[in-house]
């Protein structure tokens, strides 16, 4: 009997799974011991690498105090490509972020967070010239509010 890969739909689910397990506080180690498998085995059902069996799907599913159909939602129309928000979530630290910032009650403060993070990414893709641009359309009025120190 061959072996089956896994395919976009068990990525899909993975990517599903780990926001709903960060959402609710509930670590891979843990989520392991409950439906009992390893940890690593939590990871590779996340990333999509190993399929998750309907008996195992359940007792995840019982685990995260969902129904099965949670992890199929998205998928009625197409497997979500690396920019749907399911796979933005899944990003590690993602969640964090998203809950910081939605903390943040100043626009201004979430207008510079967007600013922060989107230039050190852009850095971080060798995109300088980018971050020069964004940095420069800053308004001096923005500057004077936050005034660096020298």
């Amino acid at each position: 009997m061959p072996m089956r890969k896994s395919g976009p739909l068990d990525a899909m689910l993975g990517a599903r799974l780990r926001t709903l397990r960060v959402s609710r506080g509930i670590s891979q180690a843990a989520l392991a011991e409950k439906i009992g498998v390893s940890f690593q085995q939590v990871q590779k059902y996340e990333r999509g690498a190993n399929r998750v069996g309907a008996n195992r799907l359940a007792r995840i599913a019982s685990v995260l105090d969902v129904s099965v159909t949670e992890f199929f939602e998205s998928s009625r129309t197409k497997p979500p490509g690396l920019k749907s928000p399911i796979h933005l979530l899944a990003e590690p630290g993602a969640w964090q972020v998203l809950k910081a910032y939605a903390r943040t009650p100043s626009p201004r403060v979430r207008s510079c967070i967007v600013k922060l993070i989107e230039s050190i990414a852009d850095r971080s893709s060798g995109a300088k010239a980018k971050v020069v641009a964004r940095l420069r359309a800053v308004d001096l009025g923005e500057r004077r509010k936050f005034p660096s120190r020298r």
